[in-house]
């Protein structure tokens, strides 16, 4: 281990987050009543430019007039190359109410773009006298973002989350595909003449959850585009959690379960992580740093390990 220890990211439940434009107030209410961790309005993508002043109305008046019970509550501000982010950000945080946690920055390429938005909401927090410091969240969308990644992910103690938004992604990076998320169609390699389909997405969420694990940052799986393919949902929101991922995001209701389910612990994954625990206290008492558990070897590291699982299931449950 480093001298420099790895910070811990932040102590929530982030297994969905459940997307929705701000141009739709209809389903605020039932997404507040949703099963996911974190419920994101959106300013951006899903808002026509006609209507960006009137779903920025919506969203201020549901953050106080809306029950978002223990949520996390984001919104989703418009990029810093429009003309439309600052007001965002002064008007969510000057008529918005204290119930508002977060802001999500998306397609941030460099540690300036952070500093841009930090500088503006530290200035309204110390004019407004508000004592609850905004969280933020970013999203990598871009080839400069993913360059950039972990000069992204120490730019702020504000941030909390990073996710990566698989489509602007694809399109900075020149990607022949329209898909979001998920394999490829011409993404495979070839033995003996059967295709075998690989992720084209690994690389770089490996690369931001090496980043913010360092700097002690949640990292999140981005959209499924396809919310028509639970098996594809599925099968993707496992890579990620394999990868080290705490969560995904849901465009579509029917995805919050899927997720929930993907990155929830089950109860034999608890058992087994407690299990390990105990057998290695055991072995601890008898002055051994490793000792033999259903046949493999566990030691110090198989500690950290199920401890991971046992801290993420008390967190849920909590």
């Amino acid at each position: 281990m480093s001298f420099r220890l790895q910070p811990p990211a932040p102590a929530r439940p982030n297994r969905c987050q459940l997307f929705g434009p701000g141009s739709r107030p209809a389903i605020f209410a039932k997404m507040a009543a949703s099963e996911a961790d974190v419920i994101n309005l959106d300013l951006e993508d899903s808002v026509a430019p006609s209507d960006k002043d009137q779903a920025r109305a919506n969203i201020i008046e549901a953050i106080s007039a809306v029950d978002w019970g223990r949520k996390t509550l984001s919104v989703r501000i418009n990029g810093l190359d429009t003309p439309w982010w600052y007001r965002d950000v002064v008007d969510l945080l000057e008529k918005g109410g204290a119930r508002l946690d977060q802001i999500m920055i998306p397609k941030v390429g460099c540690a300036e773009d952070i500093y841009a938005v930090d500088a503006l909401v530290t200035a309204v927090e110390r004019a407004m006298g508000r004592t609850k410091p905004i969280a933020f969240e970013v999203i990598i969308e871009s080839a400069a973002g993913i360059s950039h990644v972990e000069e992204i992910a120490k730019a702020s103690p504000r941030l909390q989350a990073m996710s990566l938004g698989a489509a602007d992604f694809a399109a900075s990076m020149g990607m022949q595909t329209t898909g979001i998320g998920g394999t490829q169609e011409n993404y495979y390699m070839l033995r003996e003449g059967a295709k075998h389909w690989s992720d084209p997405w690994h690389w770089a969420q490996a690369a931001i959850v090496a980043a913010c694990r360092t700097h002690g940052i949640l990292p999140v799986d981005g959209p499924f585009g396809d919310f028509s393919d639970d098996e594809g949902f599925r099968a993707q929101a496992r890579r990620s959690a394999t990868l080290g991922m705490v969560g995904k995001w849901a465009i579509h209701p029917k995805q919050v379960t899927l997720a929930n389910e993907v990155f929830t612990p089950s109860e034999q994954t608890v058992a087994e992580a407690r299990e390990i625990l105990s057998a290695m206290e055991a072995a601890k008492a008898r002055g051994e740093g490793a000792t033999v558990y259903k046949g493999r070897l566990v030691d110090i590291a198989s500690i950290k390990q199920a401890e991971v699982i046992v801290r993420q299931a008390e967190l849920i449950a909590g």
